[in-house]
């Protein structure tokens, strides 16, 4: 049989196709759905952070104009909590108290945002303006909402019944082990840290519409996210149903990053308010209930150690790890820690390893995954620590790495936390790095930075990340009596760009143009299982079954067409939407065989790849920066980097993820922020406070692959969506670090590195 290679298969740098309609204004957003009938909801939340409530009368605003329902925390009670999917433990290894998140509160609020009521009404406005008549009686309390102070003697308790904040804690690692590592070492490098808090800013704002259908009698909800499968699961539990009863679709989706993975209290409520008043509800967030109420991220205080011997090798790491939880246990939230620190060594040979974790309940929003979950943190934690052991040996920070690299010849390397790597050159990543960002000539341009009366640094970070979880991801596909092709896979786009690339995977199995393959995602009658978009997933794992079910369908296509044709399948060659006698000019068009198929199964293929072991991206952030001492103004110069994704789908798809990524990445070490006072008062909730990276911030990035193919799936790809994030925090604020060591001496400086945070610093130093 010839293989005719297909033009749009992988490694092609095909253009997005989903574009067109985006550009034109065809894109189609929960927002813009308007079902005949529609009404509005509005969440009336609590403008403090801690207290017991009254809630007195509603009926002024059931009463009020355009009104149809008031909810309050009474009207519930036959509702299920919000729950996390992880169980909690205690260092004894028994389960820790949890306490999950109400539908709506009904006597006491625990973060600033926290939901009283539900109003549904005519319009937004009118549903607004009458839960303002709502009469809540709120009596204050002290709140806890930082930190490092949450386990703190005289620190007000989040939940006072639990005797403590502390929400679970665990260890990792060997603790004797350890011990004797640094009893043996020559050197010992200690330094503390704040990982700060972030807010995920996608571009469309969460949104829900809740249905009741009365003829099937069942909910539809419509929201955006990040898996329809995973969403019906857990409010089928809320609502105490069989998962049938129950339908969710996502349409378009403008940015997911981790928060839109998850359940949030607006889709019961409009459910629950659909099902009463038996007409469409919407509930549509603003920016402002954005910064309140959607699961942050971050938000660690670290404790780290490397005990060293005389040459600089790492024989030992300690790791003590806070990690803020919020007021809740959020649906994956004490995971993000957990998968965090089992990634404490990253590229490095180290073989002694005692991490504890304390997750902390605190009167904040609730905490949960954002682009990287616990590995951005992890990567922060050991880069930056890295660093500082170069600093205290006075190595170059690029020797102190190469000399502790997991060496080629180690792999399958398993780390101190159970981690197993399959493959990587992480030598070979940096050395490409320095060499594309001419690291060697730095101290040319540092000179030109101080004749200009600049100062000027350069970082780095060599990461490792672990990507595309253990689990399994079913794809169908069908040919269509147009000769088209459908894809139905249970992953999520949400502005990756999965309608191109699972289509380029389809266009190499089938030798049809991609314009020919339809990608359907985001409906539960659909197809009955999927893992959704999250963790890098969708390509390591979604990709493969994509491929096979490709396959599966090309075997089937080629049979037919053998009978048709009066030849055998193994003389069937498919090209260009038409299946060919090789060597011949007979032919049948791919519409043909689908009018030619005797069942409608000989027209679908299947395929489902089961992820026993995770894979693993790495390579190398280099990052330059200038700053002007007079302001603390930062400018990122040069940005290198050096990736290894294993197998590249699609290169330019794929340098879009890397870039957004890394954008995120170094907004966090530069600009952006949560905070909240004392009082648990949120002061960073509008874009006037809180400042996300603008394209007039950022240079122009000089990426590359370096690829060594995985070995955990057949198509050798590792995942590349959280990367970028990865790498970027660690670069930039080490580069922002070496400027101000190199001009002032100072060795440290907490994100965001902010002008007003660097000139405070650079006046503090320059009074000594």
């Amino acid at each position: 049989m010839t293989v005719v290679t297909p033009k749009f298969g992988m490694g092609a740098s095909v253009l997005r196709r989903e574009d067109q309609a985006f550009i034109t204004g065809l894109g189609r957003y929960t927002d813009d759905i308007q079902p005949a009938g529609l009404l509005h909801g509005y969440v009336l939340r609590s403008p403090v952070a801690k207290a017991s409530f009254t809630l007195g009368s509603t009926e002024a605003a059931k009463a009020a104009s355009g009104v149809h329902l008031v909810l309050t925390g009474a009207d519930l009670a036959h509702l299920g909590k919000l729950k996390s999917g992880v169980m909690q433990r205690q260092p004894d290894g028994t389960k820790a108290p949890t306490r999950d998140i109400p539908v709506l509160c009904r006597d006491r609020v625990n973060y600033v945002g926290d939901a009283v009521a539900f109003v549904v009404a005519d319009s937004r406005a009118l549903a607004q303006d009458a839960a303002e008549l709502i009469e809540v009686d709120y009596e204050g309390e002290d709140a806890a909402s930082g930190t490092a102070t949450a386990l703190d003697e005289g620190t007000p308790l989040v939940w006072p019944e639990l005797g403590s904040n502390r929400a679970f804690s665990y260890h990792i690692g060997d603790k004797a082990k350890t011990a004797a590592a640094f009893a043996g070492a020559e050197h010992v490098t200690r330094i503390e840290f704040i990982n700060n808090r972030l807010v995920c800013n996608y571009i469309e704002p969460r949104s829900a519409i809740g249905e009741w259908n009365t003829q099937e009698n069942r909910f539809v909800l419509t929201t955006g996210s990040q898996g329809v499968h995973s969403m019906q699961y857990i409010l089928a539990d809320i609502f105490k149903i069989k998962k049938n009863q129950l339908r969710v679709i996502t349409p378009d989706v403008g940015g997911g990053f981790g928060p839109k993975s998850f359940v949030y209290r607006e889709h019961p409520l409009v459910l629950e308010a659909a099902r009463r008043l038996g007409r469409p509800v919407k509930w549509a967030g603003d920016r402002t209930e954005h910064f309140l109420t959607d699961a942050q991220g971050r938000d660690n205080v670290v404790t780290a150690e490397m005990a060293m011997d005389k040459d600089g090798r790492f024989l030992g790491m300690k790791v003590d790890l806070l990690a803020n939880i919020g007021a809740y246990i959020s649906q994956y939230g004490p995971f993000i820690p957990y998968i965090g620190v089992t990634m404490s060594t990253g590229v490095y040979d180290i073989q002694a390893l005692d991490v504890s974790v304390t997750g902390l309940y605190t009167n904040t929003c609730p905490v949960d995954a954002y682009r990287g979950a616990g590995r951005p943190e992890a990567a922060f934690l050991l880069e930056k620590l890295v660093d500082a052991c170069a600093h205290d040996l006075g190595l170059p920070v690029e020797e102190i790495r190469r000399r502790n690299f997991i060496r080629p010849e180690q792999f399958p390397y398993r780390t101190q936390t159970d981690r197993l790597y399959d493959t990587g050159e992480f030598a070979g990543h940096m050395d490409r790095a320095i060499e594309q960002a001419e690291w060697k000539a730095f101290p040319e341009r540092l000179a030109q930075s101080k004749a200009e009366g600049k100062i000027r640094g350069i970082g780095m970070a060599t990461y490792i990340e672990a990507c595309a979880f253990p689990g399994s991801e079913p794809a169908f596909v069908e040919l269509n009596g147009d000769g088209t092709v459908t894809l139905k896979i249970g992953t999520q786009t949400n502005g990756q760009g999965h309608a191109t690339a699972y289509a380029q995977f389809l266009s190499e199995k089938l030798h049809l143009d991609i314009g020919k393959i339809h990608v359907r995602q985001g409906d539960t009658d659909e197809l009955k299982a999927g893992g959704g978009t999250g963790g890098s997933r969708s390509i390591p794992l979604g990709g493969v079954s994509a491929s096979r079910a490709g396959e599966d369908l090309a075997i089937k296509i080629r049979r037919i067409a053998a009978d048709e044709l009066e030849a055998s399948a193994d003389d069937i060659e498919l090209s260009n939407g038409v299946a060919r006698i090789v060597g011949t000019d007979r032919t049948i068009d791919f519409s043909s065989i689908a009018k030619a198929a005797k069942n409608p199964d000989d027209l679908k293929g299947f395929g489902e790849f089961v992820q026993d072991e995770c894979t693993y991206p790495n390579g190398t952030h280099i990052c330059e920066v200038e700053i002007d001492p007079d302001t603390g103004v930062t400018e990122i110069v040069r940005y290198t980097i050096v990736d290894d994704f294993g197998v590249t789908v699609n290169p330019m798809l794929l340098a879009g993820q890397v870039h957004g990524g890394v954008v995120q990445g170094i907004g966090q070490a530069l600009t952006e922020n949560t905070v909240y006072d004392e009082d648990g008062q949120l002061l960073t909730a509008s874009f006037m406070d809180y400042a996300v990276p603008r394209a007039d911030d950022l240079p122009f990035f000089h990426f590359e692959t370096r690829n060594v193919p995985s070995t955990t799936n057949a198509l050798g790809i590792k995942g590349a969506g959280e990367a970028g994030t990865i790498g970027a925090t660690p670069a930039a604020l080490n580069a922002v670090t070496d400027a101000l060591y190199r001009a002032y001496g100072i060795r440290h400086i907490d994100m965001p590195a902010t002008p007003a945070r660097i000139w405070a610093a650079i006046q503090e130093a320059a009074a000594k």
